[in-house]
């Protein structure tokens, strides 16, 4: 089991959603992307680093069919099959790390919330970008909210790398057009506030 893998599962095994800082009892933002995007309800979307947020449970809730949740921490996920039931056999689990995911389809939509600040090599971010250019369709989405450059410097122990609109932009504006980018604070289950910036952006093959 590698570092990364090893510490995300002990995150997940040992906390509940309570006592992590990125939980969201209604992710309204992500919705309001997807929502945007206005997707047919067959669209292919896969959340990265969904872990057990409960994205997954409104959309299906919405309608959505063909869904995809990634992420390194298999405990992560399973919690939240439990949680979904029968429900969640209408959702393609995938237990991985992103910067070895080889998807087999592309995507209409990509949502990473929380996710993309974690890669702090340019090797890393590079490699993320590219699997992410490769499996988007033409005029698919791809939405990023990471911690901007009044947010936290650190999350879970680790570094993160902090984001502006530019810098955001100028590491993803290869084959993608910038929709819209704004900062929101999100106010964590133990009352604190953390800086985000979403950005969305279409993918553009030229």
């Amino acid at each position: 089991m590698n570092i990364q893998k090893k510490h995300w599962e002990t995150i997940y095994s040992t906390k509940q959603p309570n006592e992590v800082s990125w939980t969201q009892k209604i992710p309204q933002i992500s919705l309001q992307f997807i929502s945007d995007a206005q997707l047919s309800k067959n669209a292919a979307i896969i959340d990265i680093g969904g872990g057990d947020s409960n994205l997954v449970d409104y959309l299906l809730e919405e309608g959505y069919t063909n869904i995809s949740v990634l992420d390194i921490s298999e405990f992560a996920l399973q919690r939240a099959k439990q949680r979904l039931g029968e429900k969640a056999q209408k959702v393609n689990w995938i237990v991985n790390d992103v910067l070895d995911f080889k998807p087999t389809c592309k995507f209409d939509f990509w949502h990473d919330r929380a996710a993309f600040h974690f890669l702090t090599t340019e090797a890393q971010i590079t490699q993320y970008i590219s699997t992410a250019r490769n499996f988007i369709h033409n005029d698919g989405t791809i939405t990023i909210g990471t911690f901007s450059e009044s947010g936290p410097t650190k999350c879970s122990g680790l570094s993160i790398h902090q984001y502006s609109e530019e810098t955001l932009y100028h590491e993803i504006k290869d084959g993608f057009e910038k929709i819209k980018c704004f900062e929101e604070n999100h106010i964590t289950p133990f009352n604190t506030v953390q800086n985000f910036l979403y950005c969305s952006f279409k993918r553009k093959i030229s």
